[in-house]
């Protein structure tokens, strides 16, 4: 299918480094054999706007651009990665920013947070209840006071994650395509996190435009394999009829492992933090408690237990959230 992409303000460090993780690799081999271990490195797509969020953030600026908006408003939690960076796009660009956040404030400002509050953005707090009880009138409500202003807002859902979102890893899903190529093998299978749904919506349709037999896999930090699922293929239908290009989502192979959300969303176990010292420890990879820590942890277990041994290539897609680490410092006093 010969694709027309919408307009893009290009903001990230393309083509982000696709590495082998060897030691790792190596560390969980089983006697049932299994994959070498590769990282696509989009934790590099930018040093403060880091992550997965950015690539997205392209297409939803081009859009703003295009719209003749001047203003930003999006959602998310307190350290909201999405927020931090959409924060950091605006200042880049020249848009005002209004997050709406889910939650409260405890102790000093820190993390995404304090970023966020760097980068100029305006910040409104709302408890957890009324936040997703109430979040489509929230929307309204700062819509209506930067209209009522003079300025031209575009709303952004959380975590961009929407079918004109997931162009960003429609074109992410061609660039992985091609590391692989160059670096001599085809990948049986691609594993990110998920948390709003969007990065594995635009993996999985982008492989399916590729003609990859890759096999996407999201690791669910929240919700139920059920709700990705769908949330998938909603994202999918909303591509489809935002960019007039035919396909049924329902056709579309979507894989959630939802088996490591632990205790829930943003909240880690022990081993979770185990898991990230080691990468850090063996491989120089840092990841975080909320996103690809806990997808990253699911992975290595399913490796033990001989999950993927048929398998030779497995790429997972490292999506930043590395400032979501410093929240979580407490959680690290075994390495004391």
């Amino acid at each position: 299918m010969e694709l027309t992409f919408p307009p893009r303000v290009r903001l990230a460090n393309l083509p982000t480094p696709l590495q082998p993780l060897d030691r790792i690799t190596e560390k969980f081999s089983t006697p049932f054999g299994g994959p070498r271990l590769w990282v696509k490195r989009d934790d590099l797509t930018e040093s403060a706007m880091s992550g997965n969020k950015l690539r997205k953030l392209e297409f939803i600026a081009g859009e703003a651009r295009e719209r003749g908006c001047d203003t930003l408003i999006t959602c998310g939690g307190i350290q909201s990665n999405h927020c931090r960076t959409t924060a950091l796009v605006g200042a880049r660009l020249g848009f005002r920013v209004q997050l709406i956040l889910r939650g409260e404030v405890a102790g000093p400002v820190d993390g995404n947070l304090l970023v966020d509050e760097l980068a100029g953005a305006s910040t409104a707090c709302y408890p957890v209840r009324q936040y997703f009880a109430e979040l489509p009138q929230l929307f309204e409500h700062w819509k209506d006071f930067y209209d009522q202003r003079g300025h031209r807002a575009l709303c952004i859902p959380t975590g961009a994650s929407d079918g004109l979102g997931i162009w960003g890893y429609i074109a992410g899903a061609a660039e992985l395509m091609d590391d692989c190529r160059k670096a001599g093998f085809d990948p049986e299978h691609i594993v990110c996190a998920s948390g709003s749904g969007g990065t594995q919506a635009g993996l999985t349709l982008g492989c399916q435009l590729q003609g990859s037999r890759a096999r996407v896999t999201g690791y669910a930090v929240c919700d139920s394999a059920e709700y990705f699922q769908r949330k998938v293929r909603e994202d999918v239908r909303d591509w489809s009829q935002r960019s007039g290009n035919r396909i049924d989502e329902k056709l579309l192979d979507v894989s959630v492992n939802a088996d490591y959300i632990g205790p829930g969303y943003a909240v880690a176990d022990e081993p979770v933090y185990r898991t990230i010292a080691d990468a850090a420890a063996e491989e120089g990879l840092l990841l975080d408690p909320v996103y690809t820590g806990k997808a990253f942890h699911g992975l290595l277990q399913e490796l033990r237990r001989g999950r993927y041994r048929d398998c030779e290539n497995l790429v997972f897609v490292h999506t930043g959230g590395q400032f979501g680490l410093f929240p979580h410092r407490e959680h690290f006093s075994f390495l004391m």
